[in-house]
């Protein structure tokens, strides 16, 4: 009962916006929606980790994946061996982060993963 209250009470608020042209010429209108991967964020905090992200708030899996893209895009222009190394280091770290940040949310790492079975291998 008090849900159908609350309800019907945003429904009026909603209409009330858009009789006063409150909700035109808002960013992206008429645009499609950008579907984001969100698959290493828990469903359960998905609809919060877009609330954020929409405000200007990342959190810290996204900023450090964004910093993944950024860090792959500048070794793909280097041209200087020495700074490509310090690059790949950066990414690498970056990476690893990411990882660590993924596996702690309780999401799957495939790079651990590999990783785990790569010093497997090499330790006989």
């Amino acid at each position: 009962m008090i849900m159908d209250f609350l309800t019907r009470m945003a429904e009026d608020k909603i209409r009330e916006a858009i009789q006063n042209g409150e909700l035109e010429n808002l960013p992206g209108q008429g645009k499609p929606l950008k579907i984001e991967d969100l698959t290493f964020v828990p469903e359960e905090l998905r609809a919060s980790y877009i609330i954020l992200k929409n405000s200007g708030f990342l959190p810290e899996e996204l900023e450090v994946k964004k910093e993944i893209l950024n860090l792959n895009m500048l070794l793909e222009t280097c041209c200087s061996e020495e700074e490509r190394k310090q690059i790949k280091k950066q990414l690498s770290e970056k990476m690893l982060r990411f990882n660590i940040l993924v596996e702690k949310r309780g999401g799957k790492s495939s790079t651990l993963k590999e990783y785990y079975h790569y010093i497997c291998g090499k330790l006989g």
